[in-house]
């Protein structure tokens, strides 16, 4: 099948109804588009245009930027929130018209404003808001957001750029450097990954508090996908919406993004772990913000809210050792696959005995007697056992290991155990003394992290 019948049958079977217009002054030339969903972000989203607004004109002519701005009807969707996408929908509005009277609050949004109107931005909006076209009730928040820019985005692309043309996801909340757009392309017009995520670095806030907190988090989530490289995991990239990006024959490959309202991004990007490399971008970064949010259960939001009420203690991280574990099972799967269930499961229980009660639990002996019996080579069967074994498994591994053998250590302290296990080190962990630091070191730190291992 080709791949305009297959973006069609992907719209008819799986796509959102096109029931809301796309507003844009023109479509020609696309071969990317930029989805950003916003809900009650018009104190953000404009300073995020704005800083795409910044990258070449070149770049910019070939590039729609779409928002979503979308809430529920009320009142699952509060007044204020309704309220601000209006305030949005408006300014929006204002840009595409070129009136030259746009109102803002703020100094810094009125220069917004202008950086993007006397800009090569081509802008486009999705109206989700408005009475008649809110999201419904029974889809999610966030990732039906995404999904209906994204796919309003596959009817525009046209087969144009690498891979049919790349989508690119962001944040309203997010910024972004002026190479963005011109990063991420080269990326794909240069490998066959189907899926990237470009580097990120959360914005440092100037509250010591709130630094503490993203820093907190960030090490924690670094920490993680460092374990996981270290381990050998095809699955060792960020999980981040505002990084992400994939090509539109991808998109298709895997139905597109999902509806969920919270680890849609997760869910996403492990799905097109499944058809091929998820690359990571190390020639940009994006920023995203800080900010505490509780819209949903989990998440940068909901981390660093959690921690500025002190609901539980953050510093903590994964016992180093369950990545050994993963790596011994891992490596042994990739050097012998070609392995009945029982000479699996006694390898794993040899590894520990916690992993194989993991492997029980979740069915491996039964399931791999079925991809066993239908893959015809150790090539296929490689492939077909990190489908099963994929980035979900694998958490749910780190979490089963974690409440049983292995509980979690102290941030600094588990840190430094990971970065002895993959025979690395950092200078501020060297000189640190026992217990949790200042902000001001744990921001250096943070940044040490970023810069030694930019793909983790």
């Amino acid at each position: 099948m080709n791949r305009s019948l297959k973006i069609a049958k992907y719209l008819q079977h799986y796509g959102t109804r096109m029931n809301r217009p796309i507003l844009t002054i023109s479509t020609e030339g696309l071969e990317r588009a930029v989805v950003i969903p916003a809900l009650a972000e018009s104190a953000s989203l404009f300073a995020a245009l704005a800083c795409i607004a910044k990258n070449p004109p070149d770049e910019l002519a070939k590039t729609l930027v779409l928002c979503v701005v979308n809430n529920h009807k009320a009142p699952s969707a509060a007044p204020e929130q309704i309220r601000d996408n209006q305030k949005t929908l408006r300014l929006l509005e204002g840009l595409f018209c070129g009136d030259a009277r746009l109102h803002s609050e703020t100094t810094k949004m009125r220069d917004d404003l202008r950086q993007i109107a006397g800009s090569g931005l081509r802008l486009g909006w999705i109206d989700a808001s408005s009475p008649g076209l809110e999201i419904p009730e029974q889809d999610g928040g966030v990732g039906t957001a995404r999904k209906i820019g994204m796919d309003a985005a596959l009817t525009l692309l046209d087969g144009r750029g690498p891979g049919g043309g790349v989508i690119y996801c962001l944040d309203a909340d997010t910024l972004v450097l002026g190479n963005y757009l011109a990063a991420i392309d080269t990326h794909f017009s240069e490998t066959d990954d189907p899926a990237a995520v470009a580097g990120y670095a959360h914005q440092m806030p100037a509250d010591p508090r709130l630094l503490a907190a993203i820093c907190c988090y960030e090490i924690f989530l670094r920490a993680y996908v460092m374990g996981l490289s270290s381990a050998g995991s095809p699955y060792a990239f960020h999980a981040i919406g505002s990084t992400m990006a994939c090509t539109a024959h991808a998109y298709v490959d895997v139905r597109g993004m999902n509806r969920r309202a919270a680890a849609e991004d997760f869910h996403f990007l492990n799905k097109l772990a499944k058809v091929g490399s998820v690359g990571v971008i190390k020639t940009t970064t994006v920023y995203p913000s800080p900010r505490p949010s509780d819209r949903v259960p989990f998440g940068t939001g909901r981390r660093v809210l959690r921690f500025m009420t002190g609901e539980r203690d953050e510093y903590l991280l994964y016992d180093p050792r369950i990545f050994g574990i993963l790596q011994e099972w891992l490596s042994g799967m990739e050097a012998d696959p070609d392995r009945d269930s029982e000479a699996v499961m006694n390898a794993a229980q040899k590894i520990h005995p916690d992993l194989k009660l993991y492997l029980d639990l979740s069915r491996f002996a039964k399931d791999w007697q079925g991809i066993r019996r239908n893959c015809p080579d150790p090539v296929h069967l490689r492939r077909q056992f990190h489908v099963w074994f994929d980035g979900l498994k694998t958490l749910r591994l780190v979490h089963h290991l974690s409440r049983s053998a292995f509980p979690p250590q102290a941030m600094f302290e588990g840190l430094r155990g990971l970065l002895e296990r993959m025979g690395e080190t950092i200078p501020s962990i060297e000189m640190m003394p026992a217990g949790i630091p200042e902000p001001c070191t744990q921001s250096r730190i943070l940044e040490e992290l970023r810069s030694h291992f930019p793909k983790s």
